[in-house]
């Protein structure tokens, strides 16, 4: 008779895992790396590693819907005659068209009208359906300076200098062939069909005594008017804050990791930059350091998704937080009644994030005027205004019951943290203790 071991389970590598190895087996095939958009995918230390301690006999909370808690915030009070003022703390991030279609950006300008708050053009200029149905418009001056001109700059309502982006600080965008229809081209000044690169770097300048000349052309063509805000990738962003203000920024807007993009390397999106959660303290103490905490305005974007987000953001001394991917998710993104759709090109509702190939079968990242139609601008921003309008009242919630009367009010003394890492990031204490890990030499 013969004796033989038991089977045992098969164990897939921790390391080598299936995603893992079709990108070796891609890879080895093509002989070219892959390139994507949206954002990180990897599990990262974020808010929901951060909980708040609402009030109890210690604390006085507010009475639901009945106190009042102001959500109103202004941008841009450092120097500007004519400040942003916005009804919520929640903006509307650069998104380009060419990257989206033109209803797209319509619908993005009604939903954050809707909701009174901005929203900003991207890379590539500004078009008039997405002007015409914003009441306050951010103009990126992006390196590319595709699509920019004086005209545009000055019927902007502020100016964000793009420095760097979360999913790709230090390198550059791109915007493949498939997607540079007549219209595109005509406004980047480009061939139809080639695909086109951002550059990594704005070609005027390198550094900060440049970029604070830079902004004070920019003063000088909008009339001191409007609003100067920086945009950095989540890399350094403590050096990264302190000199954007003495380059004279108005608002600092700091783009962690989880921030989207339309398209760049994956290599790029998974492997460079900093949580977004790791980035908001050193950027707060940045600003404290200099004394310009809430006179200088911080921005923070990249993977804000609902409520608690936006009111732990400003408990950790935000200003205002810009979403990016769940405003095109609110649009109609990777939506599942496109199932089968997304099943043709090889994925699913919700993994969806080949925007360069421009064959999305929700209009929304596409030039496809076919697929465009799908689109109802009208109804994709009553959609986004009332996502807005939830995330809004979500964040007011726990503020009342944190005893404040204000989005602004709240502070990190209202966290505690679930794991070390979060603890460590976001310099609160770790639940349950009163330590917080750094801090006092330990």
């Amino acid at each position: 008779m013969t004796y033989r071991n038991p089977p045992t389970t098969p164990r897939k590598s921790a390391t080598f895992d299936d995603y893992t190895l079709s990108e070796i087996r891609r890879a080895a095939a093509t002989g070219i790396y892959d390139i994507r958009g949206a954002g990180a995918k990897r599990k990262l230390p974020h808010f929901d590693d951060l909980l708040f301690l609402g009030a109890s006999i210690s604390r006085y909370p507010l009475e639901g819907y009945r106190e009042r808690c102001d959500t109103s915030v202004v941008l841009g009070s450092r120097h500007a005659k004519k400040p942003i003022e916005l009804k919520i703390p929640i903006t509307i991030a650069g998104m380009s068209f060419g990257s989206l279609s033109g209803p797209a950006k319509e619908a993005l300008g009604r939903g954050a009208t809707l909701s009174g708050t901005s929203t900003t053009t991207g890379d590539g200029g500004m078009i008039e359906e997405e002007r015409g149905h914003s009441k306050q418009l951010v103009y990126q001056y992006l390196p590319s300076r595709y699509g920019m001109n004086l005209r545009d700059l000055r019927r902007a309502d502020a100016i964000e200098v793009v420095v760097g982006q979360g999913a790709k600080p230090g390198g550059g965008g791109m915007l493949l062939g498939q997607k540079i229809s007549d219209r595109v081209a005509e406004m980047r000044t480009l061939p139809k069909g080639i695909d086109q690169r951002s550059a990594s770097r704005h070609p005027d300048w390198t550094g900060p005594d440049d970029l604070e000349i830079k902004i004070l052309e920019l003063r000088e063509i909008t009339d001191w008017e409007k609003p100067i805000y920086v945009k950095v990738g989540g890399a350094r962003p403590y050096y990264d804050t302190a000199l954007a203000v003495k380059a004279g920024a108005d608002v600092v807007v700091v783009d962690g990791m989880q921030g989207g993009t339309a398209a760049t390397q994956e290599v790029f999106i998974e492997n460079v930059g900093q949580p977004t959660l790791a980035c908001i303290r050193p950027a707060v103490q940045a600003l404290q350091d200099l004394g310009m905490h809430r006179k200088v305005q911080l921005i923070v974007s990249g993977g804000i998704r609902n409520g608690a987000d936006v009111a732990k953001a400003l408990a950790l001394g935000v200003d205002a937080v810009s979403i990016g991917t769940a405003a095109l998710v609110a649009l109609g993104d990777n939506d599942p009644r496109w199932e089968a759709e997304y099943n043709e090109l090889g994925t699913t509702s919700g993994a969806y994030d080949d925007w360069h190939e421009g064959k999305d079968p929700a209009g929304i990242t596409t030039q496809d005027p076919e697929l465009m139609k799908r689109v109802d601008p009208v109804a994709a921003g009553r959609r986004l205004a009332n996502y807005l309008k939830v995330m809004t009242l979500e964040a007011q919630t726990i503020a009342r019951a944190c005893g404040k009367n204000s989005l602004h009010n709240l502070e990190p003394e209202d966290l505690v943290a679930l794991t070390i890492e979060a603890a460590a990031m976001a310099g609160v204490p770790l639940a349950g203790t009163n330590w917080i890990p750094g801090k006092n030499g330990f």
